[in-house]
């Protein structure tokens, strides 16, 4: 399987709220940086870092934009990262850096403006 289709289908599975699914697509030491927060380092760290976003929202819905390949497993995107909380759209844009080896997601860092974040998560809070 290609990188991009690893990283496409690791989206899908945001999509369908599998999260299971979306936590089998990382390997074991896998490292995860949701910048500008800390990063996760290995699997059991990213699952408790990422289990609140699935826990809170009601649907998901991740729109990728543009994904490039750039040869030797990384995979960039720009995509809106969509959250329905209590109703309410939280739409993020992002650019996510991906890192595949042996068909597994080794190294993911997204990047972001944590303002923009903080804002509307105290939007769909209330």
């Amino acid at each position: 399987m290609s990188a991009t289709k690893v990283v496409e289908d690791f989206i899908g599975k945001w999509n369908e709220r599998d999260f299971e699914g979306m936590m089998s697509f990382f390997q074991e030491d896998a490292f995860y940086h949701n910048m500008p927060m800390e990063p996760s380092e290995g699997v059991a760290a990213i699952r408790e870092g990422l289990t609140p976003f699935f826990g809170m929202a009601e649907e998901i819905n991740w729109q990728i934009f543009y994904i490039a390949d750039c040869g030797d497993g990384v995979v960039m995107t720009e995509r809106r990262d969509d959250f329905k909380i209590n109703g309410k759209w939280l739409r993020l844009p992002v650019m996510g850096t991906f890192e595949i080896k042996d068909g597994k997601i080794a190294k993911w860092r997204d990047y972001f403006d944590l303002k923009d974040f903080e804002t509307q998560m105290a939007a769909v809070s209330s």
